[in-house]
């Protein structure tokens, strides 16, 4: 896969936005890199993609590969002491919500293509042989002049006994969620104008191989000028990195994630999304599975640590996420 660079990034999408001819963008955690295909071409790449069931690209073949994950993550001791930077850096006021990530080894020989095929989610990327996400968190929807974010944040196992209510009652994960809805709407406002929140911390419920989890979202919008296309690569990449995948303050918390974690994320918890000529829909890359040049699989997850977060549940958070959703 071609990348192309910041620059290059943005005038192609200010171009195909301004001319009102569809394209997929693919961008990298901070923006730094990324791809932009115009629709009619996007069958010669190797990239397929599936929003809210509705394919894009080549059709994908599942193969009769394995598809079953072993996961062998971090261990604990390691977790924990990058952890405590991160809690040190919180308690120092350098940082109120840090999402924390790891990647985790979960087997060789994968087939991301079967895995493709055969996960539910709203949103789900294929890039051949190089790395697949299925992703459940929507980025930003864009139609009739108006944007819409849905920040996500706040898991539980639905088997727990009153999973829903305890998962609302949590206070660590309330102040989380305030806070990346307060950096949400801090970043619509850069890009438009009677930014709200249309609904606050909904419930949502996920199917997965290892059993249902629930999670919290919310819904903030904001109005844009009737002439956003014009402006959609600079519109993108100003609410890059995604909030609710970095933190608050956003850039002094992209420097200790960019200090702490093991390995850069590159696409992981960057964003992908179509633009169909009239309106956007985009997805925060999550749920991410990347093979390595050695032909091993790495599947990426973690979790937002506040002060009032705990090592050992975080822990436990980023290995639930370690998951295919069933269909």
């Amino acid at each position: 896969m071609q990348l192309q660079n910041r620059e290059t990034l943005l005038t192609a999408m200010n171009q195909l936005g301004g001319a009102r001819i569809p394209f997929l963008f693919l961008l990298d955690f901070k923006g730094d890199s990324g791809v932009v295909v115009k629709l009619s071409d996007l069958s010669q790449t190797a990239i397929s993609c599936v929003i809210k069931g509705k394919q894009y690209g080549k059709s994908v073949v599942p193969s009769a590969q394995n598809v079953s994950l072993t996961p062998q993550p971090i261990a604990e001791a390691d977790y924990t002491t990058r952890f405590d930077v991160v809690k040190q850096e919180i308690l120092q006021g350098n940082s109120f919500l840090l999402n924390l990530t790891f990647p985790t080894y979960v087997g060789r020989n994968l087939a991301l293509d079967t895995i493709f095929c055969e996960a539910s989610a709203p949103y789900r990327l294929l890039v051949k042989d190089e790395f697949l996400c299925y992703s459940p968190e929507s980025f930003v929807t864009i139609s009739d002049n108006t944007i819409n974010t849905y920040p996500m944040k706040g898991t539980i196992d639905a088997r727990l006994p009153h999973a829903e209510q305890l998962l609302l009652d949590d206070e660590k994960e309330l102040f989380e969620h305030y806070t990346i809805v307060d950096l949400m709407r801090n970043d619509l406002a850069m890009v438009s104008s009677r930014v709200q929140v249309e609904r606050f911390r909904y419930v949502e419920a996920i199917e997965t191989s290892r059993g249902t989890i629930l999670q919290t979202s919310s819904q903030i919008s904001g109005d844009l000028p009737t002439d956003w296309q014009n402006n959609i690569g600079t519109l993108l990449l100003k609410l890059l990195p995604a909030g609710s995948i970095s933190g608050a303050p956003k850039q002094k918390t992209v420097e200790i994630i960019e200090q702490v974690e093991i390995t850069p994320r590159g696409f992981y918890t960057g964003v992908m999304g179509v633009f169909d000529g009239d309106s956007v829909d985009s997805a925060v890359l999550i749920r991410f599975l990347r093979r390595d040049t050695d032909g091993c699989f790495y599947y990426h997850s973690g979790g937002g640590i506040t002060c009032r977060s705990d090592a050992a549940a975080e822990y436990h958070e980023l290995l639930a996420k370690i998951y295919v959703p069933t269909i």
